[in-house]
């Protein structure tokens, strides 16, 4: 018994760091996007920014489900597509990496102009999605690098990041697409 207990506690040390790692990212965004002051002269995007920003959240949610099926495909949980081919662990990484750029300046834009704000409950759910997306991807990050994970460790950061990736597109682009309402 003492073995076993030995060999969980060295496992969860890493899902601790990241959990820490997790709520210390997100909150350090939350404080910076609460005590900011919004500039909304600001635009990365031009003088009318929400059709760019969605496109690109459209584009970061369809990258994000490619980034789902290729994890399936590596964990050997899609059905009939057999092992996968080294390439596939590549591609993994650079569609994920292709979800995060791409949601970098769509943030950016939205850190500066509103920052965190709780005027309605699609923006207060938006608002705590995207500081939780970026505690999660770094935590993310740290778990690909460990070596002693519980198996269930990587596919939950994983999936966490997806739905998190979904829930920003739902309050956001899916909301201005919709004529800025949500579906319902």
């Amino acid at each position: 018994m003492p073995a076993q207990n030995a060999n969980t506690r060295s496992t969860a040390w890493p899902v601790a760091a990241a959990g820490m790692l997790t709520v210390c990212v997100s909150a350090a965004i939350y404080a910076v996007g609460r005590l900011h002051h919004p500039d909304y002269t600001f635009s990365l995007f031009g003088s009318d920014p929400i059709p760019v920003k969605s496109l690109l959240a459209t584009i970061a949610l369809g990258l994000a489900a490619l980034q789902v099926l290729l994890a399936l495909w590596m964990y050997r949980k899609l059905p009939l597509t057999g092992s996968p081919p080294s390439a596939v662990s590549l591609a993994h990484r650079a569609v994920g990496f292709g979800a995060f750029a791409l949601t970098v300046p769509v943030a950016l834009h939205c850190l500066i102009v509103y920052g965190v704000h709780f005027t309605s409950v699609r923006v207060t759910i938006h608002s705590i999605a995207g500081c939780l997306l970026y505690g999660a991807f770094s935590a993310k990050v740290l778990l690909v690098h460990s070596r002693r994970l519980p198996g269930w460790a990587l596919p939950a950061a994983g999936a966490s990041l997806a739905l998190l990736i979904g829930v920003l597109w739902y309050t956001s682009a899916l909301w201005y697409y919709n004529g800025f309402h949500l579906p319902g």
